[in-house]
């Protein structure tokens, strides 16, 4: 899974019901916690990507003003890439 920044502060929640891992050296550097299968954290521009198994169970990402996708054309976008390698 990847989320895009598109440029304005965002706040983003994903969930799986599997393991979830985020493809980083420090996720703590990126202001991002991971716990399980669940992450939250903020972006603004560039990409986070995640590891995960098993199925999407929620993606929540809201702009700066807390507006949700997709009814701000700010929102990161999230690619969700099932059986793609991460390596």
């Amino acid at each position: 899974m990847t989320i895009v920044g598109r440029g304005v502060p965002s706040s983003f929640e994903i969930a799986v019901d599997g393991d979830l891992e985020m493809v980083a050296d420090d996720p703590v550097a990126e202001g991002t916690v991971v716990s399980g299968g669940a992450a939250e954290g903020t972006i603004e521009v560039g990409v986070q990507r995640f590891r995960f198994s098993g199925q999407m169970a929620n993606v929540h990402v809201v702009d700066w003003n807390g507006v949700e996708m997709p009814n701000s054309a700010h929102t990161p976008e999230v690619h969700v890439d099932y059986g793609a390698s991460t390596r």
